[in-house]
């Protein structure tokens, strides 16, 4: 977080999950042997063991059956090793951090912070609700008043949830590409991600939340084999939402096809052009890995 305060970032988006104990800890995901060395310790071994998050079969090591005693722990590692390998040398260098411990450097280094509420209706249903356990997280401090805490989620429930409880910042929702929010699905009139963007369900959001985050895919339109960018923020606007994106990578695995250089997906790309082009759409923030980067185009 310093460095990403030193390379020019305005804020930092931590994802959030919870502990069997109802601690927020930091961590890409809920499942943690992408992230940390727990698969490699004997004394956890037997937290093994599989589940369904979200409709999706696991199997892993799951931060909900770890207390929080025990995930301190655990040292944390690249979840991309072979796309970040610089990164990876600093392999259990570091612990992880309580969401706590993070709002506290944030504050030391100005940092703002957005919030990213993971798995929320799987936390609910085993007795974490991450809007209680937020509130509890901010109570008493600046964060709950002070506008620099925004909170996201691809769930849209537990963001007026959160709102109930008297947090004040804005609200975004997350959508991904395709699919159906983990918290409609077994409704059999939920929209989908995709609906949700016509304009009709643009004019619905408005009236809900104060912004919508979109995977970087959904900014672009190919017309007639060209690569050319889509009309989503002007339409969110007219529906009175602000438009965030996310994430921008300069690696050619996360680049349109347009702007890849070369067949490594390691190797950057023309990250550039790209970035140009998400630069010129008017977006009210945009989560990238290297700030230094975003910071050398124009509008950056």
């Amino acid at each position: 977080m310093r460095l990403a305060a030193a390379l020019g970032a305005d804020a930092v988006e931590p994802d959030v999950v919870a502990t069997r104990d109802g601690v927020l800890v930091v961590r890409h995901d809920n499942e943690l042997s992408e992230t940390t060395d727990i698969a490699a310790r004997p004394e956890l071994a037997d937290r093994r063991r599989r589940q369904s998050i979200d409709g999706v079969e696991l199997e892993g090591w799951f931060v909900e059956d770890l207390t929080w005693a025990e995930v301190a722990t655990l040292r944390a590692r690249e979840r991309l090793p072979a796309l970040r390998p610089l990164s990876a040398r600093r392999d259990d260098l570091d612990g992880v951090l309580r969401f706590t411990d993070l709002l506290r450097i944030a504050g030391e280094t100005g940092l703002d912070v957005v919030a990213e509420l993971k798995h929320a209706t799987h936390h609910a249903s085993i007795g974490l609700p991450l809007d209680a356990l937020l509130a509890d997280a901010v109570a008493g401090t600046h964060w709950a008043s002070s506008g620099r805490l925004v909170v996201e989620s691809f769930e849209e429930s537990v963001l007026h949830a959160v709102r109930e409880r008297g947090l004040e910042g804005r609200i975004v929702y997350l959508m991904a590409q395709d699919g159906t929010a983990a918290d409609l699905v077994g409704d059999g009139g939920a929209p989908t991600y995709a609906q949700q963007r016509t304009d009709a369900g643009l004019a619905q959001l408005g009236r809900r939340v104060d912004a919508i985050s979109v995977d970087k895919a959904v900014l672009f339109d190919r017309d007639a084999g060209r690569l050319a960018p889509s009309d989503l923020v002007e339409r969110a606007s007219a529906a009175g939402l602000g438009t965030m994106t996310w994430t921008l990578r300069p690696e050619n695995r996360f680049l349109e096809p347009e702007h890849r250089l070369g067949a490594h997906d390691a190797a950057w790309g023309d990250w550039t052009t790209e970035w140009a082009m998400v630069a010129s759409l008017g977006l009210e923030a945009v989560f990238v890995d290297h700030p230094d980067l975003w910071r050398r185009l124009p509008s950056g």
